[in-house]
C-alpha cells in the first residue's frame, strides 16, 4: 500500500465499458456485440469479432468518482480524469482525458482508441483521477484499484490465464532448443507471448490420451495427467513472472501489466496468506533477491498451483475410479 503526503479520495474510480468498435483497413465501422467485453472479468476481447485487418479499436469509457471528489472544502482543486492504457510487453502507454457528464456530477465519460500496431496482446486499462494539492499540479487523487485488460487477440473476455498448446516431436523438432528434452512428456516456455506449453508427441500415446474423452478409468488418468501439467505450468509462470518484476526506487517491486500480473495477483494469497497482494509481492521478491527464505517458498508456490489445477480433486477421482475397478474385478 503506497503513502500520499497529501489528501486523497479513500474509495477507489469505479471504471465501466460501455461500447466498443473496430475500424477496419477498408475504412468501414464493426460495431462489436456485448459480449466483446465483460464486467465481471472486466476484460475487453478485440479478436471476438473474428477480424484480422483492424486497424484501431474505439472503447467507450464511464468512470465515476467517489464521494468527496467535488466537496467544496476538498484539498484539490483543477480536478482531471485520466484514462489510461498500458502494454509491459510493447512498452507503448496511451492517455486520454474524459469529461464530467453533469456539472459537479461524479461521473465521467469518454472514449480510448486503441490502435492495433501498438499491442500484441493484453494491455491494462486504469482511471486516475487528478488534481493540484499544495500547488502541485497532477497528483493523483483517486485510481481505480482493479484495471481492466484489453486483449487484441482474444476471442473470449476472460482474464483467466492463457496458454498455447503445441505438439512436436522434440527429438527432431526445428526448434534446437526443445531437442535437449527428448525424454520428459512437455515442457512450458514461461517466456512467450503467451505462455506456451510444448507436448512431446515422442512419448507413446500421450496424444492420444490427452485427446481421449473416455469418461471411465481412461478419463481419470487423463485428467490426471492434465492436473499434473497445468500444476508445472502455473509453477513455472509464477517463476517467470516474479524473476522479471519492475522495481521502482524507493517504493520496491511493481505488478506486471500483462498477463503476468494476472498471474501474481492470482496465487499470492496463497503464497503469502493474510497480507494484501501488494506487501505479498513485496515479502516474495525480498525472499528471492535476498540471502534467506527463497527455498522455503517453493512448498507455499507448489501449493498454490496445484489448488489452480485442481489437482488433489484429480487425484481423489483417479483413486476413487481403480477403487471402484478393483472392486469390481472382485465379484
Amino acid at each position: 500500500m503506497k503513502i500520499y503526503p497529501y489528501k486523497r479520495l479513500n474509495r477507489p474510480v469505479a471504471l465501466r465499458v460501455t461500447a466498443v468498435s473496430l475500424r477496419l483497413s477498408d475504412g468501414t465501422k464493426d460495431q462489436l456485440e456485448t459480449t466483446a467485453y465483460s464486467t465481471q472479468q472486466q476484460t475487453v476481447a478485440l479478436g471476438i469479432a473474428g477480424h484480422t485487418d483492424w486497424v484501431s479499436a474505439t472503447i467507450s469509457l464511464s468512470a465515476t468518482l467517489p464521494p468527496g471528489a467535488n466537496a467544496s472544502d476538498a484539498a484539490w482543486t483543477d480536478l482531471q480524469v485520466l484514462a489510461v492504457l498500458t502494454d509491459g510487453e510493447t512498452n507503448v502507454r496511451t492517455s486520454t482525458a474524459l469529461t464530467r457528464d453533469a456539472e459537479d456530477g461524479h461521473d465521467w465519460s469518454g472514449t480510448m482508441e486503441v490502435l492495433r500496431d501498438d499491442h500484441l496482446g493484453r494491455a491494462s486499462l486504469a482511471v486516475h483521477a487528478v488534481g493540484t494539492v499544495d500547488g502541485v499540479r497532477g497528483r493523483s487523487i483517486a485510481e481505480t484499484d482493479r484495471s481492466w485488460l484489453v486483449d487484441a487477440v482474444s476471442e473470449e473476455p476472460v482474464r483467466g490465464l492463457q496458454l498455447d498448446v503445441q505438439k512436436a516431436s522434440f527429438s527432431r523438432s526445428t526448434k534446437e532448443w526443445l531437442r535437449a528434452y527428448a525424454d520428459v512428456p512437455w515442457v512450458v516456455d514461461p517466456s512467450a507471448r503467451v505462455p506456451t506449453v510444448f507436448v512431446n508427441t515422442d512419448v507413446e500415446g500421450i496424444m492420444g490420451l490427452l485427446d481421449s474423452s473416455g469418461t471411465g478409468v481412461e478419463g481419470k488418468v487423463r485428467d490426471l495427467l492434465v492436473a499434473q501439467m497445468a500444476t508445472d505450468v502455473w509453477t513455472a509462470v509464477f517463476h517467470g513472472a516474479i524473476g522479471d518484476l519492475e522495481v521502482e526506487p524507493g517504493s520496491g517491486p511493481v505488478f506486471p501489466t500483462d498477463w503476468q500480473g494476472e498471474v501474481l495477483r492470482e496465487m499470492l494469497p496463497d503464497v503469502v496468506p493474510g497480507v494484501h497482494v501488494e506487501e505479498a509481492l513485496r515479502q516474495v521478491h525480498r525472499r528471492r533477491t535476498g540471502d534467506s527464505g527463497w527455498a522455503e517458498l517453493q512448498t507455499r508456490i507448489h501449493y498454490a498451483a496445484a489448488r489452480r489445477a485442481d489437482a488433489g480433486k484429480a487425484v481423489a477421482y483417479a483413486i476413487r475410479s481403480l477403487e471402484q475397478m478393483n472392486r469390481g474385478s472382485e465379484a
